[in-house]
């Protein structure tokens, strides 16, 4: 029983790192400068509610485990064998928990990015600032645009940047006198997604 109960939790540990690796990777890549990298993930976000889903079974499996047949089994006992820290009910819940916070995480994760300023059209044409629209490929969830927009805010002389993950398209307002339209690109490319130009102003 112990041993099945340690079983469900691993496996439910692997399945929601596996639905939430598409969602943290861009947060890793932005810290640790491993652009490309969090591309490789993105194939998992069409997954990601299947996981979450496989994910609260096995929980819910373990805990029925750990709650409603493990009592039952140690009834029939003489003398109920000691469970280590592994083993206990404490850490099941340190472990649920955990889960938790991984498939809550794109709920709380701009709170990791830089705030992609608000530019008004009128002050972009007083500043004599230019845009650039792109579609991008490669975003595997919306944290993606996260990820392209606090790089971008990171570029000298790029006013605001909004990317969006439904129409897969970003439109970024800079300077021209600090950067420009291929500087741009070439950013996005570093950090591992595919932009394409639509419209250059």
């Amino acid at each position: 029983m112990k041993a099945a109960i340690q079983k469900s939790w691993i496996s439910g540990v692997l399945a929601v790192s596996a639905a939430s690796l598409c969602c943290i990777a861009p947060l890793l890549a932005f810290f640790g400068g491993v652009g490309g990298a969090a591309t490789y993930f993105n194939w998992i976000g069409p997954y990601r509610p299947y996981l979450i889903g496989i994910t609260i079974l096995i929980f819910a499996f373990a805990w029925y485990q750990k709650l409603v047949i493990a009592p039952r089994q140690s009834e029939h006992c003489c003398e109920p064998a000691k469970s280590s820290f592994w083993q206990s009910k404490k850490f099941l819940l340190i472990v649920t928990l955990f889960s938790g916070v991984l498939i809550t995480f794109p709920y709380y994760s701009p709170l990791f990015y830089k705030s992609p300023e608000k530019t008004s059209d009128n002050f972009v044409a007083q500043a004599n600032f230019k845009y650039v629209l792109l579609n991008i490929r490669g975003m595997g969830c919306a944290d993606c645009t996260k990820h392209i927009d606090g790089t971008l805010m990171g570029l000298n002389g790029v006013l605001s940047s909004s990317t969006s993950f439904e129409k897969a398209q970003t439109i970024v307002y800079f300077d021209p006198a600090k950067t420009n339209a291929d500087s741009i690109n070439h950013k996005i490319k570093e950090i591992g997604y595919q932009p394409a130009f639509m419209k250059n102003d």
